[in-house]
């Protein structure tokens, strides 16, 4: 199967460093600064039907959030949809508007995605007879799996509202997710020295990866709630040879022996949990779009 071209090279792995909350002064108003990420062409429009803008609570950023979470969501549509967000998000800047920022959340049937600079090695099968869809994108880091049961979050954050450290976004969101497996399922996670990611052990539940143009970010986070891990067998996930895979339903049924679990309340339970840890960690006002549907989305992508 064809790989989708690749627009430009961007970041891969960070070590890990010490998670340290963004200044809250840093939210106050925008500051100048270059991303250092190679930035990605964009193309498309309005990204969705006319949304009521509310007032953000006092101290905090307005962000429209996107409830797909128990939707399978195509994956090339919904990065066109972050592209398209994008691009109206910077056509945004120059005139001191873009006064919120977004978070899509999603489900994706099977697809192996990797990064603008992945290498073929980690892949354990031909480009041409790949199992799933194969798309090289953007994002930083190398091959990937999405699937069903794999809770996607795509946060597009202006950093200019935040923090201006790209090292800062990728320990904010590790910790978005350590916070929250140990909230709902109360699950110890950690981060792995030299790595990017969220870990139970040596298996690695979330992955991340991002790109960035004129300080707003986008891709994100992937954590494996229900997902099947079998597929990850025909890669080496994000490079990594010598580690594992896990997934929320297998970590709670190995600790219960072997009780079975509801898939829809796990990831029900996890999306919550999660988006109630990102709004906290990055001090926004979530405006959730009510009754969302991606095949109401879609006509609003190009």
């Amino acid at each position: 199967m064809a790989l989708l071209p690749s627009p430009s090279s961007s970041l891969c792995h960070h070590r890990a460093a010490p998670f340290v909350p963004a200044a809250a002064s840093a939210q106050a108003r925008p500051r100048r600064g270059t991303l250092r990420v190679a930035a990605a062409g964009a193309r498309s429009s309005p990204t969705a039907a006319p949304m009521e803008v509310r007032p953000a609570a006092a101290g905090r950023r307005r962000c429209e959030c996107f409830d797909l979470h128990q939707q399978i969501v195509p994956y090339a549509e919904a990065y066109a949809w972050q592209k398209s967000i994008v691009k109206r998000r910077i056509g945004l800047l120059n005139s001191g508007e873009d006064h919120s920022d977004t978070l899509i959340a999603l489900q994706h049937p099977p697809v192996y995605t990797l990064g603008s600079d992945s290498n073929k090695e980690y892949l354990h099968f031909s480009k041409e007879d790949a199992p799933f869809e194969v798309h090289q994108i953007d994002r930083g880091g190398e091959v990937t799996y999405h699937g069903p049961g794999q809770l996607v979050m795509y946060p597009i954050l202006n950093l200019r509202y935040h923090k201006e450290d790209v090292r800062w976004y990728f320990r904010s969101l590790e910790e978005v997710i350590i916070r929250a497996l140990k909230s709902a399922f109360s699950i110890k996670a950690s981060r792995v020295d030299g790595l990017t990611g969220v870990w139970v052990g040596d298996q690695k539940v979330a992955a991340l990866g991002i790109h960035g143009s004129r300080m707003i970010v986008y891709h994100g986070l992937a954590l494996n709630v229900t997902t099947d891990l079998t597929p990850f067998q025909m890669i080496d996930p994000c490079g990594i040879k010598d580690r594992g895979v896990g997934s929320i339903r297998q970590i709670l049924q190995k600790e219960s022996h072997g009780r079975e679990t509801d898939d829809t309340l796990l990831m029900d339970i996890a999306y919550h949990s999660m988006v109630k840890e990102f709004a906290e960690l990055f001090q926004l006002d979530l405006d959730t779009s009510p009754d969302c549907n991606f095949q109401e989305i879609r006509k609003f992508l190009c």
